[in-house]
């Protein structure tokens, strides 16, 4: 019997990014993780809000942006609220924001970034003659995991014979920062 397998999974990290900075507290290169909790600021009309990130050696703190010089209107009043209540989901999805941290020039500890695969679907069209299985890995939080390691894991293979199956060209892999395309030749597919 001949098919082509076709499944698509997501990569979602299950805690906020770590952020590795300077810190003046210890005065060296630090890991920074986020405290759950906003400062919000009024000067006038205007408006700051950062998520507080905390060395995790001396306690010395981070301000990372979320709005600044913001018109107090601009701000949806529900958020707003959330922010004054220091709301720990609305930190957790700020603190898993890829674009904050550019925004911000914050580098994430990609060592520490601990992540899920979920499953979206899988397909199975038993009109090709091809025998194959096609993965592809969506990445929107841009978590840098080495593909070999995806592949190892989705198919409950070791990094060795992992390796062996790309050099004898049973895997095939294609990566971008956003998604990996791995395709499967043969029996283990």
């Amino acid at each position: 019997m001949s098919y082509l397998k076709t499944i698509e999974y997501r990569i979602n990290p299950t805690q906020s990014f770590t952020i590795r900075r300077s810190c003046s507290g210890c005065g060296q290169k630090s890991r920074f993780k986020n405290t759950g909790k906003f400062r919000v600021n009024a000067n006038g009309s205007k408006l700051d809000v950062w998520l507080i990130y905390q060395c995790e050696k001396c306690r010395h703190t981070f301000n990372l942006t979320i709005y600044e010089r913001q018109r107090n209107t601009s701000i949806p009043a529900g958020e707003y609220q959330r922010f004054l209540d220091n709301d720990e989901q609305l930190a957790e999805e700020y603190g898993r924001n890829h674009q904050l941290f550019q925004k911000n020039k914050a580098e994430i500890d990609t060592k520490t970034s601990n992540y899920e695969l979920i499953q979206l679907q899988e397909t199975m069209d038993e009109t090709v003659c091809d025998n194959r299985t096609l993965i592809t890995v969506q990445n929107p939080y841009h978590l840098k995991i080495r593909p070999e390691k995806l592949v190892s894991e989705i198919l409950g293979l070791s990094s060795n014979q992992v390796k062996k199956l790309i050099a004898q060209e049973t895997i095939a892999i294609q990566s971008t920062a956003q998604s990996v395309r791995i395709s499967v030749s043969g029996i283990y597919a």
